[in-house]
């Protein structure tokens, strides 16, 4: 463990809590140092798991038992790999355009894509699904793609207001269009877990650009992710 870490002030903590969950957003990029990337992804791991061993042993844990000792690694090497990947830009998914050969040009809309992330508060879960829509401009989308970008901005620390952006904004560049819209409806554990504890409630976030800025296409895009169809 190399870096030393500033510990909050109780003036410091006092603002925290009274701030509670807000999510403030000074961008809609994620928060990431100049040199995020000077690590390799095994020197991260190496090095969160010392620090995860670390905190195991200061909550009182006994590292030597054999249902525990393996629990450092496995938590940082599932940070890094697994959980926040998408911190990486080396991991983002390729995206692969096809001619609209069909000349489709109304909206199109993926629905019901698992949604797994991490509260950049808590570092508690966020589960839920998000639903897409664009309206071709020229090129389509491989449908796959749009699943694998979600779950890329999913996989780091976030707060819902800015994944939804950035899902957004993605999009418009991929696709060379404005006309998107993302809805995420997810459950945040930050809530059901601790604090207030309520197991009921979930947090719905949009994004709208271009023609879904507009009254009538948004209500069909939302009057389409609402209809249930049964399989």
């Amino acid at each position: 463990m190399n870096q030393s870490v500033k510990t909050l002030t109780a003036e410091e903590q006092a603002l925290f809590d009274e701030m509670g969950d807000q999510h403030i957003l000074s961008s809609i990029d994620t928060p990431m140092r100049e040199d995020a990337f000077l690590l390799s992804d095994e020197e991260k791991v190496e090095q969160i798991q010392a620090y995860f061993k670390a905190i195991m042993e200061i909550m009182g844990l006994d590292l030597n038992d054999d249902s525990l000792k393996g629990t450092p690694y496995r938590v940082a090497k599932m940070y890094v790999k697994e959980i926040f990947s998408g911190l990486n830009p080396a991991n983002k998914p390729k995206i692969a355009l096809f001619e609209n050969k069909y000349q489709y040009e109304e909206m199109l809309i993926e629905k019901n894509i698992l949604l797994q992330s991490t509260c950049e508060h808590h570092f508690l879960p966020i589960y839920g699904k998000a639903h897409v829509a664009y309206i071709p401009n020229g090129k389509v989308i491989g449908l796959s793609k749009i699943n694998r970008l979600v779950q890329y901005y999913a996989k780091r620390p976030q707060v819902q207001e800015r994944l939804s952006r950035q899902i957004l904004e993605e999009l418009k560049t991929s696709l060379g269009t404005n006309d998107v819209a993302v809805y995420i409806d997810a459950k945040h554990m930050c809530v059901s877990t601790r604090g207030i504890q309520d197991i009921s409630s979930s947090t719905v976030t949009t994004a709208y650009s271009g023609q879904f800025e507009k009254e009538q296409f948004r209500k069909e895009f939302l009057a389409a992710i609402h209809h249930d169809v049964r399989y």
